[in-house]
């Protein structure tokens, strides 16, 4: 005996299987988080990451119903915590807080035990702060190519500073130097 399907009977049949396995996607993906969330800041307690990570958690837990335990572990410019990021189960409950000047660390150090690019994965931008460049008024150059030009023309050595940890960083000067500020 044979039975025909019509084209209504296979698209239903079709809809039917599609809506089940979307439900049975949906009963067994986990609700997060269903435990309490490791938020890592790379620097001590007190500093601008350190605020910006205690703000961040309490939001976040007021918002998912679960705690977000921030943890200071300072060391090597950042390196510390973020290892101790790396080296934690990939499943969500251990977030890192890291700015840009961390990243700078891939560039800054060649014995690091893992890479930014490979180990760690960009979840979500906090927040932003510009950059700027500040001289004495009487400095005669008002843009950079202007500064550029001036320092270039000076005979003695000029003195700069920049933040955090590129301030001792020998990379950073000779990159500097290589990229023709001198």
């Amino acid at each position: 005996m044979s039975s025909t399907i019509t084209r209504r009977q296979l698209l239903g049949a079709a809809g039917a299987a599609a809506a089940l396995a979307i439900d049975s996607r949906r009963a067994l993906a986990e609700a997060y988080p269903v435990r309490p969330v490791r938020l890592v800041v790379p620097f001590a307690a007190g500093g601008p990451t350190d605020v910006v990570a205690r703000l961040t958690g309490q939001w976040l837990s007021e918002r998912l119903g679960q705690q977000f335990i921030i943890e200071n572990r300072p060391g090597a410019g950042g390196s510390v915590g973020t290892e101790v990021v790396v080296r934690a189960p990939p499943d969500g409950y251990t977030l890192l807080q890291v700015g840009a000047f961390t990243v700078v660390n891939a560039a800054l150090y060649d014995n690091l035990s893992f890479s930014f690019a490979r180990d760690i994965t960009p979840v979500a931008s906090m927040f932003s702060t510009p950059l700027v460049m500040v001289a004495n008024p009487s400095l005669p150059a008002k843009t950079i190519p202007e500064f550029i030009a001036y320092a270039k023309r000076q005979s003695r050595q000029d003195q700069y500073g920049v933040e955090r940890n590129w301030r001792n960083a020998p990379r950073h000067r000779r990159t500097v130097q290589n990229d023709g500020w001198r």
